[in-house]
């Protein structure tokens, strides 16, 4: 197995930051360094960061964004703002140990899930792909809670399907 995908599989970090370790020589498989993208292991062979992966990964950031109605989530659509625009230095919540703003933070934000553009509610931004897999990834058990809005009549059928729950992208 691709050892970019077994780091991603144990929640080591993305795929993608996989094969920066690795280019980077951060990645060791039963201690030995390895630098070639590609590079297949065992399913049960030991994997280790180097000191620079861990901490790359110290230095990243999430962002919790209460998003408003009117702002899309990811990308940019013509006409409309994203919602990262509202990441603003006069926006943070502080704590003793929140680090101060800076716009490095903005780099490689990216949402971990979505709302429709009329949606509001919680948004996680991250620059971490751990922290995103375990949101949205596709074995990820961090139940999501919708509150839904009904114009018109909703008749007992469709009351039932709503209090069922549903499921989306499987």
């Amino acid at each position: 197995m691709r050892v970019s995908k077994l780091m991603a599989e144990r929640g080591l970090c993305s795929r993608r930051e996989a094969d920066v370790y690795i280019e980077r020589g951060w990645v060791f498989v039963e201690g030995e360094r390895i630098s070639e993208l590609g590079t297949r292991a065992d399913p049960s062979a030991a994997i280790k960061l180097d000191k620079g992966a861990r901490a790359v990964q110290m230095q990243q950031v999430s962002v919790l964004l209460h998003k408003p109605v009117g702002y899309v989530s990811g990308q940019p659509e013509p006409g409309f703002t994203p919602a990262v625009t509202l990441v603003l230095p006069e926006n943070q919540y502080r704590t003793p140990d929140t680090p101060l703003f800076h716009a490095s933070h903005l780099k490689g934000l990216a949402p971990a899930g979505r709302l429709d553009i009329d949606s509001t509610g919680l948004l996680v931004l991250t620059q971490n792909g751990r922290v995103a897999r375990q949101l949205v990834g596709e074995n990820s058990t961090v139940e999501k809670e919708y509150l839904v809005r009904v114009e018109g009549r909703l008749d007992a059928e469709g009351l039932a399907l709503l209090n069922h729950g549903l499921s989306l992208d499987g």
